[in-house]
């Protein structure tokens, strides 16, 4: 099972995600050309002006308003998205598998970082379920997705420190790993990579029709 989970698994997954990932592109871009505002309104100047105040923490007002929940959710999507590409078990397999290595992150640093997205993502369950707006909005999928997202980190934080039998939870991270990224382009997970191209329309829409601030 690890030898197929190291081997075509990974394969899978990466195919599934990269055609996803393209089909949701093309897919959209078809959709917003048949919308005759959607293009004609793009205006770099303001898209950078959008995407840059709202990746910038405490940048745009609804951050200012809550400050302790924007920084845990900075820091859970930045750990979130350079764990996983510089972790340097990730990176010596892509060296050993291809001959391919780039600058990795010390071996402590990424199991921190890892604990953080774990006990992040566990307060953003919490506030789900006490906080009567966020409960509101909840189902059931959410705390799915959110499995989704945490399970690499948590088998990862288990093979780190060799709880239970190595090889067993190797192969449920790459597992784990692989569902992760099979279903980042067919669920909400998308929106990492949609992300920049909604702020993009947002802030032209705002700044180059309205000229007003989406922040």
């Amino acid at each position: 099972m690890y030898e197929f989970a190291r081997g075509p698994l990974v394969w899978i997954a990466f195919i599934v995600f990269v055609s996803g990932c393209l089909y949701q592109l093309a897919s959209r871009a078809k959709l917003a050309k048949r919308d005759k505002v959607v293009f004609p309104y793009l205006h770099s100047k303001y898209a950078l002006r959008s995407i840059g105040h709202w990746i910038m923490p405490y940048a745009s007002r609804s951050t200012r308003i809550r400050p302790v929940f924007a920084f845990l959710s900075f820091l859970f999507h930045f750990c979130l998205l350079v764990t996983p590409v510089f972790a340097l078990g990730h990176v010596l397999s892509w060296q050993e598998s291809w001959g391919i290595r780039w600058w990795s992150l010390p071996a402590w640093l990424g199991n921190v970082m890892s604990i953080l997205v774990v006990a992040i993502g566990l307060i953003f369950a919490i506030r789900r379920l006490v906080d009567p707006v966020a409960r509101y909005v909840t189902s059931a999928s959410d705390f799915v997705i959110l499995a989704i997202v945490l399970a690499p980190f948590v088998t990862g934080i288990l093979a780190y420190y060799r709880i239970f039998d190595y090889k067993t939870i190797l192969t449920l991270h790459i597992f784990s790993g692989a569902i992760w990224l099979v279903a980042i382009p067919f669920t909400r997970l998308v929106h990492m990579l949609f992300f920049p191209f909604t702020r993009a329309y947002m802030g032209s829409e705002f700044g180059f029709v309205r000229h007003a601030r989406d922040w």
